[in-house]
C-alpha cells in the first residue's frame, strides 16, 4: 500500500563476508518462468476478503514444487478481521540446510477492487491491463510472485538455504489485517524479514507512517425541506461546516504546523435519500496520518473538535442542534528501522550484488511491515516494479520485476554476499 515515498539515497559498497567477496557464484531464478507466473497471478481475482482462489493457486504451486503438505499452514485472519474473509494467509516453513538465523520472505496477495477483471498484456518493457477499466493488480501480485519464485526455485532445485518462512498474507489493502493478526508462532521466530510491495527494485522502505481511521456519525433532525425547513437540523450542513473549517485552517489534506507534518482525508460521505427532506443522518469515513504519534493524535483531536463545534452551531428555530459520534481506531503505528538493522543491510547487499544501486525510503502509506515491526519482527520492504498502483494506469516494469526475483532468491539462500554458510549435517 505504498502511497508516497521520500527517497534517501546512499551508496552501498559490495562487502566481503567470511572471506567470500560479493559477486561469487549465486543461484539465479528462471526469469521466463517468473514472468509467466506473475502474468497468471495478476489475472486471478482476489480483492480483500476474497483471496481464496489466489491462495489455493499458490498452495498448489508449492505442493507441485515439492513442499511437504505438513509444512503449509493457513493463519486465522478471518476470525479477527471485521471483513471475516474467505481464507487466511498462507505460510510455508522450511528447516534450514545451512546454519543461520531464520529468514522471512512475504508479500500480500489481495488487490483493491479496481483490479478485479484484470487482463494483463505485455507492451514492450511493461505489463498493463488490456481492460482499460481495471487496474493491473501488480500491487501486490508482483510481490507474491517474487516470494513464490524464491520458494519454488529452492524446492525444485534443492538449493542450500538457512531456515526459511514464506508468508502470503491477506487483507493488506483494507487495514493490514493479515500481518496484524497472524499468529507469530506460525512464522517461526524469524530474525531477518523481507516484504515485497510497491516501487522499483532499488528501493528499500525502512519506515512508514501511522494512521487513525475515523467513523463519524452525524445525527440531525428531519423535516419537510419545502414546508418546514426551519424545523430541521441538517446533518449535511453540519458535515459541510466542519469540513470547510478543517480545510480553511490547514487541517485537511497535507498538514504542516510548526515543523510538524501529517495528512488527513474525508474519504467517504453517505447521507440523505430525497431532496425534499432535511437530512437527519450522515455517515463519514476519514483518516489521519503522521509519522509522529503525538501530532497524529493532535490531528485526530482537531477533527473531532471541528465536528463537535459544527454540531453545536447548526440549530433550528427551536434552538435544537445535532449530535456527532466519532469512533476512532489506530490502523497501524509508524516505524523506522535503525541504520544497522540486519534485514536492511542484507537487502542492500542483495540489491547491490545484482548491479543496482539501493536507496532507503520513508513512505506515507501503510505496509504489512508496520504491524510486523510493531510486533517485534523488524521488516524491510523492497520494491518489485509496480507503478501507479490503485489506478487504471497501473503497470509493471518487467526489468525491475526480474531484478526483484533475483534479489529475492539471493536473500532466501543467504547468498547476498556470495556463496557462504555452513551446511547442516
Amino acid at each position: 500500500m505504498l502511497i508516497q515515498s521520500i527517497p534517501k539515497r546512499r551508496r552501498t559498497a559490495k562487502p566481503e563476508l567470511n572471506g567470500h567477496p560479493a559477486g561469487a557464484a549465486v543461484p539465479e531464478p528462471d526469469l521466463d518462468a517468473a514472468f509467466d507466473l506473475v502474468m497468471e497471478l495478476m489475472a486471478i481475482p482476489g480483492r480483500s476478503g476474497e483471496e481464496g482462489i489466489i491462495v489455493e493457486f499458490i498452495r498448489r504451486r508449492l505442493l507441485a514444487a515439492g513442499a511437504p503438505t505438513a509444512s503449509l499452514t493457513l493463519d486465522e485472519t478471518p476470525k479477527h478481521s471485521p471483513l471475516s474473509g474467505s481464507t487466511g494467509g498462507l505460510i510455508l516453513q522450511l528447516p534450514g540446510t545451512r546454519r543461520g538465523p531464520r529468514r522471512l520472505l512475504m508479500a500480500h496477495v489481495d488487490t483493491v477492487p479496481l483490479c478485479v477483471g484484470s487482463r494483463p498484456v505485455r507492451k514492450g518493457k511493461f505489463v498493463r491491463s488490456a481492460d482499460k477499466a481495471t487496474g493491473l493488480g501488480a500491487d501486490d501480485r508482483a510481490g507474491a510472485a517474487v516470494v513464490l519464485t524464491a520458494a519454488t526455485e529452492i524446492l525444485r532445485r534443492g538449493l542450500p538455504h538457512p531456515p526459511l518462512t514464506f508468508f502470503w498474507p491477506v487483507q493488506e489493502e483494507v487495514g493490514l489485517y493479515g500481518a496484524r493478526h497472524v499468529g507469530l508462532n506460525l512464522l517461526g521466530k524469524p530474525k531477518l524479514a523481507f516484504n515485497w510491495d510497491g516501487g522499483d527494485a532499488d528501493k528499500l522502505t525502512i519506515g512508514a507512517t501511522g494512521a487513525f481511521r475515523l467513523q463519524i456519525t452525524i445525527e440531525g433532525l428531519a423535516s419537510h425541506a419545502g414546508g418546514a425547513p426551519e424545523y430541521g437540523v441538517s446533518a449535511i450542513a453540519i458535515a459541510g461546516r466542519a469540513i470547510a473549517h478543517l480545510d480553511e485552517h490547514g487541517w485537511h489534506g497535507d498538514i504542516n504546523k510548526n515543523g510538524r507534518h501529517g495528512t488527513s482525508n474525508i474519504g467517504v460521505i453517505h447521507g440523505g435519500e430525497a431532496t425534499n427532506v432535511v437530512t437527519d443522518r450522515v455517515e463519514i469515513r476519514a483518516e489521519a496520518r503522521s509519522h509522529e504519534p503525538k501530532f497524529r493524535r493532535e490531528v485526530l483531536q482537531t477533527i473531532e473538535r471541528a465536528f463537535a463545534k459544527a454540531a453545536r452551531e447548526v440549530r433550528n428555530v427551536e434552538g435544537r442542534c445535532g449530535k456527532v459520534t466519532i469512533a476512532s481506531r489506530l490502523d497501524y503505528e509508524s516505524f523506522q528501522l535503525t541504520d544497522d538493522e540486519p534485514c536492511v543491510l542484507a537487502a542492500e547487499a542483495a540489491v547491490a550484488s545484482i548491479g543496482r544501486q539501493p536507496y532507503r525510503a520513508i513512505t506515507n502509506g501503510g505496509l504489512d511491515a508496520n504491524w510486523l515491526t510493531a510486533r517485534g519482527i523488524p521488516t524491510v520492504t523492497l520494491g518489485c516494479g509496480q507503478m501507479f498502483p490503485h489506478t487504471v494506469r497501473e503497470q509493471l516494469d518487467i526489468d525491475s520485476f526480474h531484478s526483484a526475483c533475483r534479489v529475492g532468491l539471493r536473500l532466501a539462500t543467504a547468498t547476498e554476499h556470495g556463496e557462504r554458510g555452513t551446511l547442516v549435517p
